[in-house]
């Protein structure tokens, strides 16, 4: 065999194409070899992917038509949609850059984050126009607005450019798209921090590519728990607006397998979508998964062999139990929006040896590094920790797609890659077996008596009360230790507890060493609901300005 190496002489063919890692190479596979699978988008829409594909060509066609070239940046407002799916693969594949809008921030926040981006088309489902109107004066740099219109019997709005179906049925399906630099920005959102404003993550063709392939790697090789495959039917439970809904879009365009898209979230809509459609692969928040669970139109439903990544915080033991009982394969995942951002997911494997208890505790941790990826646990000094599963520190990680910096943020850049690693600002562990745990964030970590207190440790324990339905728990100021917990508890409905039964219940995992008895909290606060950020999460920062200096 001839050497390759091209320091020995070895010479490329002058006709070779290089071939980029574009986000239209994602469409080759599934054409050639599942074209009339479906896509489905609630009770609306079935169509082939070969007629995705034409409507990419279309959306691509009717934006240039508004005047969008390569370089520019085309935004989204829509809910969960194959109009979402079509943009996800026509705005970048032209060149331009998909900014998806978290219709969730409050209208200050819309405003900076589509003025900050630089967006100049942006794409407005009717049900949003609202909250977009009023702030269409704050947007100089935008030249146009396409309303996307379900009902179709919409008067258009004044200074819109056309309805979205209108536009695409005006347009040609051969829009030209062309090979380009594969570093070349492809998408744009923003992440809402504890402080400051939204701070703008960006994504390559190249970085999404290699994140699609590695995410998918790790979920095709397993032998069966976990294991996304062609014959699966998809759905997200994760909005589009928030980190390309972690990825998962294209893995299931790239398979080729059916998917379904919700619209507008509601437990009794995905429920009677998962059972008509028969979806078999979902990924959400835990939140979610709960209302899932407890929505009175899921006690008739057959929930079993639906596969579910719980992801954006901890997935508590007891939710993990609940989703078992009813034959869901249910694991966590983790990540965050700035590494695109699937970084470990919980693959049980052999490990657990059939032993049920250990089956649950590694399917809800952070889970094992998927392709690609370098997981690293440091004290503050960047020095490794040992992975004994005890030695707690800093994650810190590498990988091919994760975001080079903040749009114009300079400073916060800096500070996310310091020493060369992207700080993820959790603590966590990493076991023999080289599995992560996410112990707590370094800003909700408690600080009492000189002696640090897990808050994630002590909600996934007091989830595991019987009359407990959802927990919070933040430190608030204390004279004497200077921070104790403050555990904020929704009781399930009709059930009832108080704060000698919550404190009896952590006492028995204290008495058996799975916490100290100084993490005992000495109050609870029962509330009605629990304050959450726009994509699901606990808003620990909300709480702990509320409850700062304790009820």
């Amino acid at each position: 065999m001839p050497n390759a190496n091209p320091g020995d002489g070895a010479h490329p063919a002058s006709c070779a194409h290089a071939y980029p890692l574009l986000i239209k190479q994602l469409l080759h596979t599934p054409l050639a070899v599942r074209p009339q699978q479906e896509i489905v988008y609630r009770d609306q829409v079935r169509m082939t992917y070969s007629t995705l594909r034409e409507r990419i060509g279309r959306l691509a066609g009717a934006l240039a038509s508004l005047g969008v070239k390569a370089g520019d940046v085309v935004a989204v407002m829509d809910w969960d949609s194959h109009r979402y799916l079509e943009s996800y693969f026509a705005v970048p594949m032209m060149g331009a850059t998909l900014m998806t809008a978290n219709v969730r921030l409050s209208p200050d926040q819309i405003a900076y984050t589509l003025d900050h981006s630089g967006a100049s088309v942006v794409l407005v489902n009717a049900d949003f126009l609202p909250s977009f109107e009023p702030l269409r004066e704050r947007l100089p740099k935008l030249t146009a607005a396409v309303l996307i219109d379900d009902s179709g019997a919409m008067a258009m709005p004044e200074g819109f450019a056309g309805e979205y179906e209108q536009l695409l049925a005006c347009a040609s399906p051969e829009f030209v798209f062309g090979d380009f630099d594969e570093n070349t920005v492809a998408t744009t959102f923003y992440t809402t921090g504890t402080t400051g404003l939204p701070k703008g993550v960006y994504f390559t063709h190249r970085q999404i590519v290699l994140h699609t392939l590695a995410t998918m790697g790790a979920l095709t090789s397993a032998s069966e728990q976990g294991r996304i495959h062609r014959e699966d039917v998809y759905m997200p439970m994760t909005p589009m607006f928030h980190v390309h809904a972690w990825g998962i879009p294209y893995i299931a365009t790239l398979l080729g397998v059916k998917q379904v898209y919700p619209g507008r979230y509601s437990p009794e809509s995905l429920i009677e979508l998962a059972v008509r459609e028969k979806v078999t692969f979902s990924h959400g928040v835990p939140t979610l998964l709960s209302m899932v669970l407890s929505c009175p139109a899921s006690e008739a439903a057959d929930l079993r062999g639906w596969k579910i990544i719980v992801g954006g915080s901890a997935l508590p033991h007891s939710l993990a139990q609940a989703a078992l009982a009813r034959g869901i394969d249910v694991f966590a995942g983790y990540g965050m929006s700035e590494t695109c951002p699937v970084l470990t997911i919980s693959q049980v494997g052999t490990i657990s040896d059939g032993d049920p208890a250990t089956d649950l505790d590694l399917r809800t941790r952070a889970g094992l590094p998927i392709p690609l990826v370098e997981v690293r646990i440091v004290d503050e000094q960047m020095r490794d920790v040992a992975r004994d599963g005890n030695s707690s520190g800093e994650v810190v990680v590498r990988a091919p797609w994760l975001t080079q910096g903040y749009l114009g943020n300079p400073a916060a850049s800096d500070a996310l890659w310091a020493g060369g690693y992207l700080h993820t600002n959790d603590i966590g562990t990493i076991d023999g077996n080289g599995y992560l745990h996410i112990t707590d964030r370094l800003k909700d970590v408690i600080k009492t008596g000189g002696e640090w207190v897990s808050s994630l440790e002590l909600e996934d324990l007091i989830s595991r009360h019987p009359a407990v339905g959802e927990v919070a728990v933040i430190g608030v100021s204390d004279a004497r230790w200077g921070e104790r917990p403050l555990p904020l508890v929704v009781l399930k409905p009709g059930e009832s507890a108080d704060l000698q039964s919550i404190r009896a219940h952590l006492g028995k995992y204290a008495a058996n060493g799975v916490i100290s008895r100084y993490a005992i909290p000495e109050r609870v606060m029962f509330v009605e609901a629990i304050e959450r950020t726009s994509v699901g999460k606990i808003d620990k920062k909300l709480l702990r300005a509320r409850y700062r200096a304790g009820p």
